[in-house]
């Protein structure tokens, strides 16, 4: 099973748009979105992917990303989210208290920790857990960034939006 990985986005609408077809043409089964859509505006641009979310600092009106990412078709689980896929556990964080970051990671019940905040990828093996956070899709002063995991070989693909 792939999975594609994507995190603050901050309002970049070229970025996610190519990062959405990115997903598409490598035929991904659900997409993970760390947070930081910023502006409920966003969430109709992810509507071709079948995708879970959660929210991150920078997400603005939380009522209105609600209720706009239902209308989109997704699901947004608030600040964690745990999921189970191919028998691996999943834990999902923005990433926004470095403590809660590390303690998901050490706690050694997870098989992956997505996180996103910091902007800088991150794909590290520590005991049994892998740590995964795509970078920034918006790029900022950096190469925009998504993921893809590959649950069935644990292998990781990092994808530049620039081309």
């Amino acid at each position: 099973m792939k999975i594609g990985i994507i995190s603050d986005t901050h309002d970049h609408k070229v970025h996610t748009k190519k990062a959405v077809q990115v997903f598409l043409d490598k035929k991904v089964e659900q997409v993970i979105h760390c947070g930081d859509f910023c502006s409920p505006f966003m969430m109709n641009l992810f509507k071709p992917l079948k995708m879970t979310a959660v929210f991150g600092n920078n997400d603005g009106d939380l009522f209105l990303l609600m209720k706009k990412a239902e209308e989109a078709g997704m699901e947004l689980k608030g600040g964690f989210w745990e999921t189970t896929h191919n028998g691996k556990k999943i834990a999902v964080y923005h990433g926004t208290h470095e403590p809660i970051t590390q303690a998901l990671i050490h706690c050694g019940f997870y098989d992956v920790v997505i996180t996103g905040h910091t902007h800088l990828v991150k794909n590290e093996l520590v005991k049994n857990t892998l740590h995964l956070n795509p970078g920034s899709a918006n790029g900022f002063e950096e190469t925009p960034t998504i993921m893809i995991l590959d649950l069935s070989d644990f292998q990781v693909e990092v994808i530049s939006l620039i081309d």
